[in-house]
This record gives structure tokens, sequence and C-alpha cells, in this order.
């Protein structure tokens, strides 16, 4: 009963024969949903209304509990109080400026909450009147703006964003909150750039203003011209874009360690016993336990910086020293536009210090390292639409980063090696790698280590076809971007040629249950040109000829699997059906492959034959194809199908 009394604004328990006391802004708010007008009998109505602490929780319900008609029925006072709270929000008094923003806040929420199938035009027409529409939203952005850019208090900024944040995300698809054609029109961009630029500024409100570009940015984006999206692709300012940077790595670095603390607190004690004893039963369980929140407006910023700023593309490689989070304050990601402002822990100011001291012994970092710690996170689940979703977004972020040179520079930078510790999902047959036995390499080295965890570890039933097409295309645009440069990266090849064998066993062991949801062959014809571009051009990126020679040996030794895959591709393709077409392609691209196979097979027979050897050993293998590699005829036609594929992805 007390809980009861609470909500409704009373503001004590009274006997049953007298009415319960309400608070006064609670009495002020029923006049307002009354349909007289509040002023006739109170002329300071409207200036009282403001000085007192708003009841959030008592005027979104009242707003709620009405439908389309009875608020229509008030509309002429809820016209009014939109129209003196933006009026309130030019007051010097603070106070009465706070209380004009949460009701705001309340009636986008509560008008939006109970009228969901309304249209956007009748939202606006309860809210403000669409005659005076365009003039009340003109009057709430300066105000905004001018906040946003003054010399107020910190947490009336904030109060500020909050509100952008609420209006924004009033309805479930952004695209459809009509309102939002005002805050196109009387844009807010340049406030946001200034909180990015400024040290102090970021620190306490940076969060909120890039999430709240990013969703500008997404607002009809396909549909219409964006302003935002046209203002952020043209930002040149260093200070500015560092300073996003910032935020979002420090958003991604706090998510890498929640999620470290975590592993780390279920590798010890009587858990981490029990599993080792019984195997790996528990292996699920202890999945489930590492699950950590993940942040999908922040890798929705840093996909539309990415995406739309050329610019943004030297922040991701600007290195700094990679200072331990663990000793920083947890920061907590706001759940939604009414939750109070997180900060930025003092490690981000440290590291926007020019004169932050440097230990020579100590591992540097930048965003892009970052990110590939998140991503390996991210990717270890995708059994769930969420989970899913967000390793969607982690590959087509790193196949905007690999289609852009500058990064493709950076990332294949001999002279810029760093340590990156990948996260890797916990598996039967293979033991954690030790922190410290991570070698130093470019960074392009750890994009591929991703790429091969991720091909490894996520042949399961619900197989999730479009991410393995982004993982392969990913690896397609920097071999081509190697073979384009001729950079030989010393890397174990022989790691990503087993897995994509094995990706096609997968392929070939489930192709009823596979092609009943899937193009299969798309996938098969992907791996299969990777194969082509390293027995065709492997000459100009793999680092020693002896590399030719592990090629060569990996495509001996499964032989069968290639078998296997031109069987089942003849088979479709010499039938009449769906698949045929896509099937007759892989046919064709399998005839390096194959050249290799029966040109290799029948010497090692032969050799084995002579020598009375029942199985020869990699060695023998690998001299074998040594004296007799020359001799392969690689196919003319499937050297120009590689040309003009590389030439149309470079």
């Amino acid at each position: 009963m007390a809980q009861t009394e609470k909500k409704a604004g009373l503001l004590r328990r009274t006997s049953s024969s007298k009415k319960p006391l309400k608070e006064k802004v609670v009495l002020m708010y029923d006049e307002i949903f009354a349909k007289e007008d509040p002023t006739k009998n109170n002329p300071r109505f409207w200036d009282e209304l403001f000085l007192m602490k708003v009841n959030l929780e008592y005027l979104e319900g009242k707003l709620e509990s009405l439908d389309g008609d009875e608020v229509m029925k008030i509309k002429d006072n809820i016209n009014s109080l939109f129209h003196h709270c933006v009026q309130a929000l030019g007051e010097e008094h603070q106070i009465k400026v706070v209380n004009a923003l949460q009701t705001l806040c309340a009636l986008f929420r509560g008008v939006h909450q109970k009228n969901k199938s309304a249209t956007g035009f009748d939202i606006i027409n309860m809210l403000m009147g669409f005659d005076k529409a365009e003039l009340r939203m003109k009057e709430l952005m300066e105000s905004l703006d001018s906040l946003l850019c003054g010399d107020g208090s910190e947490s009336l900024k904030s109060l500020c964003l909050k509100l952008l944040l609420c209006l924004v995300t009033v309805t479930d698809n952004i695209s459809q909150n009509t309102i939002l054609e005002y805050v196109m029109i009387n844009s807010i961009f340049e406030a946001i750039l200034q909180i990015l630029s400024d040290v102090s500024s970021r620190a306490q409100h940076g969060y909120d203003a890039v999430v709240l570009l990013a969703l500008l940015v997404n607002y009809r984006k396909y549909e219409s011209v964006n302003p935002y999206i046209v203002k952020l692709s043209i930002v040149d300012d260093e200070p500015t874009l560092d300073g996003m940077g910032m935020v979002i790595h420090h958003a991604l670095t706090e998510y890498n360690r929640q999620y470290k603390d975590k592993e780390e607190e279920n590798q010890g004690g009587f858990f981490s016993t029990l599993t080792s004893m019984v195997g790996s039963m528990f292996i699920a369980d202890a999945d489930e336990k590492l699950s950590v929140q993940t942040n999908e407006a922040i890798l929705l910023a840093l996909y539309e910086a990415v995406h739309l700023n050329r610019n943004f593309i030297t922040v991701l490689a600007q290195s700094h020293p990679e200072i331990d989070m663990a000793t920083t304050p947890a920061t907590p990601v706001p759940a939604s536009p009414t939750t109070p402002l997180s900060t930025t822990p003092p490690s981000l100011d440290m590291m926007n210090n020019p004169e932050l001291p440097l230990d020579p012994n100590l591992q540097t970092s930048n965003l892009l390292i970052t990110f590939l710690k998140y991503s390996s996170i991210v990717m270890q689940d995708t059994k769930d639409e969420h989970r899913l979703n967000s390793a969607r977004l982690c590959l087509i972020i790193l196949t905007c980063i690999a289609e852009d040179q500058y990064a493709d520079a950076f990332l294949h930078d001999d002279n810029m090696n760093f340590r990156v510790n990948l996260h890797r999902m916990p598996m039967r047959h293979r033991k954690k790698a030790a922190d410290k036995n991570i070698p130093s390499r470019p960074l392009v080295c750890a994009v591929l280590d991703l790429m091969v965890e991720f091909i490894i570890t996520h042949m399961m039933k619900e197989f999730p076809m479009d991410l393995y097409v982004r993982c392969i295309q990913i690896i397609h645009k920097l071999i081509c971007y190697q073979k384009k440069c001729r950079v030989r990266m010393h890397y174990t090849w022989r790691e990503l040629w087993s897995a994509l064998i094995n990706l096609l066993k997968f392929l070939l062991s489930n192709e009823t249950i596979l092609l009943a949801k899937h193009n299969i062959f798309q996938l098969a014809l992907q791996v299969v040109n990777l194969f082509n571009m390293f027995i065709t051009y492997g000459d100009t990126f793999l680092p020693t000829p002896s590399s030719y020679d592990e090629l060569y040996y990996e495509i001996i030794r499964m032989h069968q699997v290639f078998d296997n895959l031109y069987c089942m591709v003849l088979r479709v393709s010499t039938n009449a059906g769906q698949w045929k077409e896509p099937a007759s392609k892989v046919t064709h691209a399998l005839v390096n492959v194959r050249a290799i196979i029966n040109h290799f097979n029948p010497k090692i027979e032969s050799y084995a034959a002579v020598n009375h050897i029942s199985q020869l050993s990699e060695d023998q293998v690998r001299s074998i194809s040594l004296n007799v590699r020359k001799n392969v005829s690689l196919s003319t036609m499937s050297q120009d199908v590689l040309l003009k594929e590389f030439s149309s992805i470079s």
C-alpha cells in the first residue's frame, strides 16, 4: 500500500475517511491533464511548475495511461506544457532549466510509449501542435545547442545529451521517428564535435556524444540526404577525431577488462578444479558465465567513423602506452538515456597528456588492437541473435579497414610490430596459449589469426554463413593487397590453409543440411579462389620458396577433400536445379588444385612403390614436389578469372 501511495505522488498514509495528500507538483500535473486551461485560476502556473522537482514517474505514467483520443482532448494543455518547457530553457535560474529538460524527456517518452501505432505527424501534433512544430523545435534545438556549447554546469550539459538521446531512441526504428526531421534541419553537429575535441568535456560527456552522433547518422541514411553523414565524412580536425577515437577506445577497453576479470575469476577455485577433473562437459557453462554485455552503440560509432571518414583511419593506428585498466574504477555503460552519465577513468586523461612518461619496456597499444581483442571475445559465441549481430558488425568494420589503402599499409608495416593477445574459445584438443609466448608482429598477422580462429570454431549446426563469407572476403582483400604491393609476410600460412580445407570438409559432410538453408557453393568458391591466389600469385607474397612446398604438401595431403568437392559440384552442375550455375563455377575454379593433385599423386605413389615405402614422410613428399613443381601447368583461364576478381577488389 505504501508503495502504491509513493508511486501516485502521495505525501503520507492517511485515514480512509480523508483524501490522501498529494505533492503540489502532482496536483499541478492533474490540472494539466484536465480540459481547462491551468492558468485560468493561477496566472503564474507555469513559473511555479518549473520551480518544483519533477515527478518523472507520475508524469510519464499519466501520459502512458492516455490513448490517442484522450491526449487529443487535452492537446492544447500538452502543447502549452511543451512550449513553456522550451521557454524555460532560456531562464537564468538553473533549477528551472533542469526541470524543463526532465519534463521534456517525460513528454517525449510518455506520448510515444502509449501511441506507438500513431504516425509521426500525429505524435508531433500531440506534443507541440503541427502548425507550431517547426518553430518549437527550432527554439528547442537552439537552446540545447547554446547549453552544450556554453559555460554552464557539466550536469546541465549531461541532461541536454540525455534529452537528445531520449528523443532519438523513443521509437524502435530510428527512421520512423519523424521528429528527427527537425533535428536534421537544426543541426547540433558542431556542439557534438566541440564536446569531443575538449579533453575535460570529453571525459564527462564523450560517451553520450559519440552514441548520439552514431544514431543521428543512421536516420534515413539510405532514403534522403542526412546532413550528419555529410558533415562527419569531411571532418579533418585532428583533436576532434582523436577525441572520438579515445572515447571508443576507452569503451572497448573497459569491456575487454571486464571480460578478462571474469575469465580470471573462473580460472581459479573449485569450478576450475571440477572442470579439469571431468573434462570438457562444463565448457558451455563456463562460456555462459564469461558472457559480458556487448556494446553495439560504440561498435556502430566505430563503423560509421571508419566507413564515412577516411581521416579516422589514422586514429586507428595511433600508438599509446597500454595502461592496465584493472587499476582504474569500473565505468558503467549507460543502459538508457535516463541513467546517470558515465565518467571516464583517469586513464583517458593520462592518454591525452602529451607529457606522459613512456617506459621503453611498456607494451604499446592502439584503437585497432583494442578492437581486435574485443572482436575475439564477441566472436566466440554467436549462438544468440544479439551476439551474432555484434560479430557481424565487427566483421563489417574489419572489411572497411581491409579495403582502405592507408590501413593496409599500416597493417603490413614490418617496422610497426605489436603483441596482440586475442581471446580464444575453449576447445578440447588445444591448450590456452600463454600470453608470454605471443610474438610481436605486424598487425595483419593478428587480423589473420582472428579470421583463422573464427573459421575453425564456428563449424556448427547453426552455421553462420554470412559471417563466414565476410571472413573469407577479409582474408581475400588482405592477400590482394600483399600481391599488389609484393609484401612478403612471415606468417604461418599453413594454419590458414588447414582451416580452409577443414571448412571445405565441413561443407561436404553437411551438404544436405546446409543446402536447405544456404548457398554453400558461394563459400566454397571463395575458399577455392583463395587457394588459386596462393598457387598462381604466391611467388609475389609468400615469404620463402619453401612456403610453396608447404602449400603443395597441404593440398596433396588433403587431396581427398578436393576430390570429394569436385565430385559433389560436378554432380550438382550436371543436374538441372537452382544450384547448377554456382556449382559449375566451383568446378571451373578447381582446375589448378586438381592439376597439382593429378600431377603429384602418381609420382608420389611411384616413388613409394620403387622405394618400398608404405607411407611417405612430409619431408619426402616436399622433396618430390620441389623436384617436379616446375612441370605443373596452371590453367590460364583460372589466372584470368583471378586477375578479374583481383582488379574488382583492389
